[in-house]
């Protein structure tokens, strides 16, 4: 789905009386969520919505900072406030149950949702299932590019001022499956995604989640290890950032773990190969 379509297809809500979100709801069944990653937006899931929306109630947000959201410049974002932002949502959805599929950043925000569920018997939200694509949810095996390094120093707030459609190329081509990489027209339009209103003047903000993974690393490594919700991993193994090597961490230290490598595929399994993501997700769906 193109991008423009994609927008024009979406709607806003007002979050905090402030701050304008955009969100896709669409479908019947069983309410699904999506949560997308650094740094682009919902658009991640355009390929594989049309698919799920024939069987689930699909729901999907540009998360503060991203897409077309708004990016505001004094917010402090940190994982802790998007899932705020997502339990907002759910609540004025009047959504308390429901399925989760996450990438990237998006792993990690997950990673909170199941630690509040964890730490608190009344947790007002049911989980009932989650299946992870490429993140960095273990700091042990997470290896952030030279870019994602930069804009976490002091030089980050001046990287961005240099920051373009071309960086984006290049990072994207390194981190993508060898035989699946972007097109040049979906490389511009998460381009527009991340540099829509402002967008480069957040990223040294947005970036510090990479500093969370590590201040809660045992808290959110536990939250997978201890819910008791079905998972899975799906995992491009190409990938440099989160690929094989992460899988098998994963594996290593998640009980009972349902991990799919493919080994061909890069760091957005959902772009690459979204008919293998669909068969799948699916087939883990089919079995609960």
């Amino acid at each position: 789905m193109m991008l423009d379509k994609w927008k024009n297809s979406g709607s806003y809500f007002t979050y905090k009386d402030q701050y304008q979100i955009f969100y896709k709801a669409e479908g019947k069944g069983e309410p699904l969520i999506l949560v997308h990653g650094f740094p682009t937006a919902s658009w991640d899931w355009s390929k594989i919505w049309d698919d799920l929306i024939q069987k689930y109630r699909v729901y999907s947000l540009d998360m503060l900072g991203y897409g077309f959201s708004s990016k505001p410049k004094k917010f402090k974002y940190t994982i802790a406030s998007q899932v705020d932002l997502w339990e907002f949502f759910l609540r004025k959805n009047d959504i308390t149950s429901f399925h989760i599929l996450a990438h990237d950043y998006g792993d990690t925000v997950v990673q909170e949702m199941l630690a509040r569920s964890k730490e608190n018997d009344n947790y007002e939200f049911e989980i009932k299932s989650v299946v992870f694509l490429n993140g960095g949810m273990f700091p042990e095996t997470n290896f952030p590019t030279i870019t994602q390094k930069l804009l976490l120093t002091p030089f980050g707030v001046l990287l961005k001022h240099f920051m373009g459609r071309n960086t984006l190329a290049k990072n994207f081509k390194k981190i993508f499956g060898k035989n699946t990489q972007p097109s040049d027209q979906e490389i511009d339009e998460f381009w527009r995604l991340i540099d829509y209103n402002e967008g480069k003047d957040v990223l040294p903000k947005l970036i510090k989640y990479l500093t969370e993974r590590d201040t809660y690393k045992i808290r959110w490594r536990e939250a997978i290890q201890h819910t008791n919700m079905p998972k899975r991993l799906i995992d491009g193994g190409f990938d440099p950032i989160s690929g094989k090597h992460m899988a098998m961490f994963y594996k290593e230290i998640v009980p009972n773990a349902d991990v799919i490598v493919l080994e061909e595929i890069g760091h957005y399994p959902q772009v690459e190969a979204p008919e293998e993501i669909l068969h799948h997700y699916y087939e883990f769906r089919d079995r609960l």
